[in-house]
């Protein structure tokens, strides 16, 4: 199966808008961990915005507004992102967070050069193919200021479930409704070319435990 075809991200897009509104809240609002380091290196890199890709429901773009940083926080999700806002506004941190409902096989709508930080949770391995991956993270460098720091995250094929479940092509197989896009080696070092690769941190997350890479790029 070909993972540019249009049906099986509009499946994703409808399966995870029924789990946001079947699961409010469905990650909690404690941070990831991956956030928690994010948050840390933007700091000390001067960064003062933060783009989130994939910012669901918000636990990780509020660790970030928290932290003094400005949020713009987008998802495919309209109910992820009425949940974040909800949870913005009760914190007080209304004026931090700024909400878009986007598509990320669609270009960024931002101006080039406009963001200090980027970051993205797990929303690289989505249903999306390996050229779609490369369009999001050329998108990801346009709109980053010179220096710019983008942390991502994704599950790699040294994860359980990799190979297994329902096979889409192209590295995706879908477990539970859930499509994921496992990453070779070979695909991060490619998304590095023209930028400076800081780190590739291995590390577990989830019950499985799910197996996944930090990866700390800059412009």
């Amino acid at each position: 199966m070909n993972a540019d075809r249009p049906d099986l991200y509009a499946a994703q897009h409808a399966h995870w808008q029924r789990t946001y509104d079947s699961h409010p809240g469905m990650y909690g609002y404690r941070p990831s961990a991956p956030a928690q380091y994010a948050a840390s290196v933007f700091r000390s890199a001067g960064a003062r915005d933060v783009l989130e890709l994939g910012a669901g429901h918000g636990r990780d773009a509020l660790h970030f507004a928290r932290e003094g940083f400005t949020v713009q926080a987008a998802d495919f999700s309209a109910t992820g992102l009425e949940q974040l806002r909800r949870a913005a506004d009760a914190e007080g941190l209304t004026e931090r967070v700024t909400c878009t409902l986007h598509d990320v096989r669609e270009p960024l709508p931002l101006p080039d050069s406009s963001v200090d930080a980027a970051f993205a949770h797990m929303l690289l391995c989505m249903a999306l193919s390996t050229a779609q991956i490369h369009a999001v993270v050329d998108e990801v460098r346009r709109v980053l200021r010179p220096g710019g720091t983008f942390v991502y995250t994704v599950r790699h094929t040294g994860d359980a479930h990799y190979g297994t479940g329902l096979v889409h092509g192209d590295d995706i197989y879908e477990h539970g409704g859930f499509a994921v896009h496992f990453f070779p080696r070979r695909l991060v070092d490619s998304l590095a070319e023209g930028w400076r690769l800081d780190e590739i941190h291995a590390f577990e997350e989830g019950d499985l435990p799910r197996r996944l890479w930090r990866v700390t790029q800059r412009t």
